[in-house]
């Protein structure tokens, strides 16, 4: 039954928080996001504007099959890579995927009876202070235990929070990123990165497709057409990304919501710690 104090405002208990992962390319983001989903119970929307196209998976950095298996995953590997994917098609496209989430485990509950749905938010957190006679409370307590975890009393204690988005970036000093980029751009070339980018002009994509140009295709095709050796190529690949890299972490570092965490030696503890006290 519901305690004697005050009922927990209704703005901290209708909705899960979004967590934006961000960084520089190759800092492991993909990794992060995955290992968060999985504590979480949650779901990835991916933000990456060439993970949306269909057949190149190795320089776009798709997640593992493995990793797809586990968790699943919104935006990606949907879009034709003859065609292009503009910046507006793809809020379309994450604003209904993380509708989707949002309403996924609210559907599940809703299936439950009473009991099992008292059960079940009493096994999160055994003194809620929600009325255990409300299913339309419990729900939305069991989607804020869910995402933040116990104890949904103290959230009285704070400042009602902008559950809508939680910000993380993932940084590291220059050499490691360096280290991270150049043993990434060696694996890629190993994978079949040169195979899989004629694989795609076989199947008709232009040269001059979007996925193409990015950073691995760009450099394979300049392989293919005889302007930089396959022994070069990684090294050209490593050159390409760091100079990118750097771009986009003086944009990030200028994002005063943004809270960073170090990427070595594992920075899911110290995200999950945060969500939980944000």
């Amino acid at each position: 039954m519901a305690g004697a104090q005050a009922p927990l405002p209704a703005e901290l208990l209708t909705a899960r928080p979004v967590i934006v992962v961000v960084g520089p390319t190759g800092i492991g983001k993909t990794s992060v996001a995955f290992e968060l989903a999985q504590r979480l119970n949650g779901e990835v929307v991916v933000a990456d504007s060439r993970q949306v196209y269909q057949m190149l998976d190795i320089a776009t950095n798709k997640p593992s099959p493995e990793q797809r298996q586990r968790v699943r995953y919104h935006m990606i590997d949907f879009v034709d890579p003859k065609l292009t994917f503009n910046a507006a098609q793809y809020v379309d496209g994450a604003r209904a995927a993380i509708d989707d989430i949002m309403t996924s485990l609210r559907r599940q509950l809703e299936l439950l009876d009473a009991g099992a749905m008292r059960q079940r938010l009493l096994a999160l957190d055994p003194d809620p202070g929600v009325d255990l006679q409300n299913p339309v409370r419990m729900i939305r307590a069991i989607e804020l235990l869910e995402s933040v975890g116990p104890p949904l009393r103290n959230l009285r204690r704070r400042k009602t929070p902008p559950w809508s988005v939680v910000r993380v970036g993932l940084l590291a000093r220059l050499d490691v990123i360096d280290r991270r980029l150049a043993e990434r751009s060696r694996s890629q070339v190993e994978r079949g990165l040169i195979a899989e980018t004629q694989a795609a002009l076989d199947a008709g994509v232009p040269v001059n497709a979007a996925v193409l140009t990015g950073i691995g295709y760009a450099e394979a095709l300049a392989h293919l057409r005889g302007e930089v050796t396959l022994e070069d190529l990684p090294d050209v690949m490593a050159a390409s990304n760091r100079r990118y890299a750097r771009r986009q972490m003086r944009w990030w570092r200028r994002d005063p919501r943004i809270t960073w965490f170090e990427i070595e030696p594992d920075p899911v503890p110290a995200i999950l710690k945060y969500v939980e006290n944000n």
